[in-house]
């Protein structure tokens, strides 16, 4: 197969997986995993697959103002696949150096002629051609403020307008550019079975290149390779998990023996680290309202050989009819949220959401918390965790809820549990913190700390 024909097949790859994000609100990175392992890509391309597939999805609304200039027709008035066809094939042109231009427009002009007729391929070759040889159109120029800046950072302008009610235009902006880069990977040590000197002697056995954490003591972020390859994945000595999400059972803090409710567990990464924490003793009850993510939670506690998980499958809302009061020593609700945290990560999140879901969302959230109270003792911990930024999912959720429980406040030692560098360079709250993309190299994450009086 020559390597013209390849890159054809990544470009239809691509296109299909983008078609199902329009058509299905499915996760990228679900789907490139999906097509990934039916083999449709040899192994060499998929770094291409996976750049053509997030940086459209990306650098959408930016793409679309740059192709309204050069076509005769609304956007909105062609078929999807050709819209999405034009996106994919206008960011190769712009923001990727290692393709020539002219075979970025020739697999496009054929990938149109396979499905479509030959009024659209010529339609395609226009649009494209006449890009190559004008200028792109200035967003700087655009006279709205909010409308520019939803150009410059590709961002919903619902989404920065709430942004910029909660925090100001200066850090909506930092917010959204922040959402543009790569993420940081990290993975967790599992310190139940190995070192993390251990660990990192075997990943770097395997040519990966690490460097220690600032934040997480059993934290190695990941400068080059994948993990998932590596005999230390495979062996269950390292899970990998965002920063923010590990803090999340740093700030519970079980202790070894203790009773704990993980009440929105799947796909169980905290009950993991929280097992971990406690030295894989106690009993930890892993809870998620769907069976199949049950069974992830189980996959990973048998992946990392972990015993003090009881997997269960229950709405969080109806645990007072499993469980009598006063059950648990800690109980951790990592809440179902919009998400906007994890952008970076899943960047279709910010074209799938809406205010009205982060509106309903809230309401799940007060009636998990209201729900589970009951279930953690007295001088017990709660922490209330999600991967949103929205005011309106978390600072907002837990100060209603401390206001309607007189038994409720405020964990006063909540900064001791927080890294040095945090506490060093954010306003100090009591019991919260919000971490933001761009800041420590986390995702975007709210943690509190509440406790039963």
């Amino acid at each position: 197969m020559t390597n013209q024909k390849k890159r054809g097949n990544v470009r239809v790859a691509a296109l299909d997986i983008l078609l199902k994000i329009e058509k299905n609100q499915a996760y990228s990175n679900l789907l490139i995993n999906d097509t990934i392992k039916k083999m449709t890509v040899p192994a060499i391309d998929v770094p291409l697959l996976t750049e053509l597939v997030y940086g459209t999805v990306q650098y959408q609304k930016r793409l679309d103002f740059y192709l309204q200039a050069f076509s005769k027709k609304p956007l909105v008035k062609l078929d999807k696949w050709v819209l999405v066809l034009l996106r994919m094939t206008v960011y190769q042109l712009v923001f990727l150096d290692r393709i020539p231009d002219h075979a970025a427009i020739n697999e496009a002009v054929e990938i149109a002629k396979s499905r479509g007729h030959k009024g659209i391929s010529g339609m395609v070759n226009g649009i494209l051609r006449s890009m190559l040889r004008g200028d792109l159109p200035d967003y700087h120029l655009i006279d709205d403020e909010v409308e520019r800046m939803a150009v410059e950072t590709s961002h919903p302008e619902w989404l920065l307008k709430r942004w910029i009610e909660q925090y100001g235009k200066d850090k909506a902006h930092l917010i959204a550019t922040a959402n543009l880069a790569t993420p940081v990977q990290s993975v967790r040590v599992n310190k139940v079975r190995i070192s993390k000197q251990e660990v990192i002697a075997l990943l770097k056995e395997d040519g990966l290149e690490i460097e220690e954490s600032e934040l997480i003591p059993e934290s190695l972020r990941i400068k080059r390779g994948s993990v998932v390859k590596t005999s230390a994945f495979k062996q269950g000595l390292v899970t990998i998990q965002d920063e923010g999400s590990m803090l999340v059972a740093k700030i519970l803090a079980p202790n070894p023996t203790e009773r704990v409710l993980d009440a929105c567990a799947a796909p169980g990464g905290k009950s993991t680290h929280l097992a971990e924490l406690m030295n894989d003793t106690g009993d930890i009850i892993s809870v998620d309202i769907h069976a199949h993510k049950v069974k992830l939670i189980e996959q990973q506690k048998d992946r990392l050989q972990l015993k003090a998980i009881q997997g269960m499958v229950s709405d969080a809302r109806e645990l007072k009819e499993s469980f009598p009061n006063e059950q648990f020593d800690k109980i951790l609700v990592d809440a179902p949220c919009s998400g906007l945290g994890v952008i970076q990560r899943k960047p279709d999140l910010k074209w799938s959401k809406q205010s009205a879901d982060v509106n309903r969302l809230a309401m799940i959230q007060d009636e998990i918390l209201e729900k589970v109270w009951p279930l953690l003792k007295k001088n017990g911990r709660l922490v209330y965790s999600t991967c949103t930024i929205d005011q309106e999912e978390n600072e907002d959720v837990v100060e209603r809820f401390v206001k309607r429980h007189h038994d409720a406040e405020f964990d006063d030692t909540f900064s001791e549990r927080l890294p040095e560098l945090i506490r060093d360079h954010k306003e100090p709250l009591t019991g919260m913190v919000q971490l933001f993309p761009g800041e420590f190299g986390t995702d975007g994450f709210f943690i509190s700390s509440l406790i039963k009086k």
